[in-house]
């Protein structure tokens, strides 16, 4: 029980930490951070759940994969067939092949603005080398412990959640420049108010309706990001990234918000 609940623990942790780096680097695109977003533990945790991508499945499948490897058993059924100490040509291949992938993972590491969309390559490589590194082990080596496989582990597994990190990022910014190509299919937003509000005139309609009418103003042609707890988070039709702002609409007793559809491509 104590190991499922150890293991649930992490998984949980895990999931939180890259549910807040997807939606850092989402809404970060549309000049939101994390703390005004205010999504909590649970939340977070469902943002995660964007990351059931190809890039992020061959890191967790590399990654099981090293897991799941016999390195021990592998070793000592060589040790059998081989010299006393334990060693084999299998062995000595892997010592020398595990130097070369971490050679290429910190290269890959120095050049990494030339591979910037797949930065998260060189970390993996790294990691993948350290790995391989543990069939390397003859009986004598396992004296040494701390040094031969904890170490090593622990720097595979750093790597290996920097690379997941990167990819995490890159994700969450790749996702928010594509929902931004289009704002005009976003949901739209209808403002009623009693009061004149200070949103731009050239990008939606603005319309008086009258002292007769409570409320008085009706603003049209906004989108809708996200509602938050009564805060709705819109931008112009137009709305360009780096350029224009994003508006924080409160709905209150003198503020009314109705959503309504965007607008459709022809055929649906």
């Amino acid at each position: 029980m104590k190991s499922v609940v150890a293991q649930a623990s992490f998984v949980a942790a895990l999931m939180f930490y890259l549910g807040a780096m997807y939606t850092t680097s989402f809404y970060g695109y549309f000049n939101l951070t994390l703390n005004t977003l205010n999504l909590g533990f649970s939340g977070l945790v469902l943002q995660s759940l964007h990351l059931l991508r190809r890039e992020v499945l061959v890191v967790a499948v590399i990654v099981l994969v090293a897991a799941g490897i016999p390195w021990p058993r592998v070793g000592a059924r060589f040790a059998e067939q081989g010299d006393s100490d334990g060693s084999s040509p299998l062995r000595a291949a892997a010592a020398r092949l595990h130097l070369v992938v971490v050679g290429v993972g910190l290269v890959l590491l120095m050049i990494s603005p030339a591979i910037a969309p797949y930065g998260w390559v060189a970390p993996l490589t790294v990691a993948a080398g350290l790995l391989l590194g543990q069939c390397r082990h003859t009986t004598s080596d396992r004296r040494a412990g701390l040094l031969h496989r904890a170490l090593p582990f622990f720097a595979a597994a750093v790597f290996l959640f920097w690379a997941l990190t990167q990819v995490t990022w890159q994700l969450g910014e790749r996702d928010a420049k594509e929902r931004a190509r289009d704002v005009t299919r976003w949901t739209g937003v209808l403002i009623l108010s009693t009061h004149r509000l200070a949103l731009p005139q050239d990008s939606l309609v603005t319309e008086d309706l009258g002292a007769p009418f409570h409320p008085r103003y009706r603003y049209t042609g906004l989108r809708l990001l996200l509602e938050r707890d009564g805060r709705y988070y819109v931008v112009s039709r137009g709305w360009k990234p780096r350029r224009d702002p994003l508006y924080v609409i409160r709905e209150s007793d003198d503020i009314w918000v109705a959503l309504t559809s965007g607008t459709q491509p022809r055929g649906t």
